[in-house]
């Protein structure tokens, strides 16, 4: 009897998990319009950070730049980065550290594509730069958000 509850309970928390969004502080509309021209300064570059799958909707995942926590992503978010060129270490911080280093140039847009896993005990991350194109048609996908430094 109590291995049948407590195999509802998994159901239902499960459910839960895969259905309910994690809310993060979003950009207006205005600014998120505004990222998705991709232009970019001529003396700085641009990191776009973005999860544009569903998987993990429940989640937020920090990410960190340079050490520094910039910002929450959820479901379907992005965050642009406007860095000086050089090299720049960016963290999601999940049930594991994933860590990306991206040498940037002056005058070019980066699109990294946070990939959600699942993990042992909560979900799982990993970092990947990907193309412009690639890149650009995920951004369209998703919604910008506010960052936090």
């Amino acid at each position: 009897m109590w291995q049948r509850s407590l195999k509802t309970c998994i159901i239902i928390a499960m459910v839960a998990l895969a259905t309910g969004c994690a809310s993060v502080q979003m950009a207006s509309p205005e600014k998120d319009q505004a990222a998705k021209t991709f232009t970019i300064k001529p003396e700085k570059a641009n990191i776009y950070v973005y999860r544009n799958e569903s998987m993990g909707a429940a989640v937020k995942m920090p990410v960190a730049l340079n050490g520094k926590l910039i910002g929450d992503t959820a479901s379907k978010t992005y965050l642009k980065l406007e860095v000086s060129p050089g090299e720049h270490t960016l963290m999601s911080k999940t049930e594991n550290d994933a860590i990306l280093r991206v040498n940037t140039e002056a005058g070019k847009n980066y699109f990294v594509w946070q990939e959600v896993k699942m993990g042992m005990f909560a979900a799982r991350s990993a970092l990947k730069l990907v193309d412009d194109t690639t890149g650009k048609a995920a951004v369209q996908e998703c919604k910008l958000i506010q960052e936090t430094y």
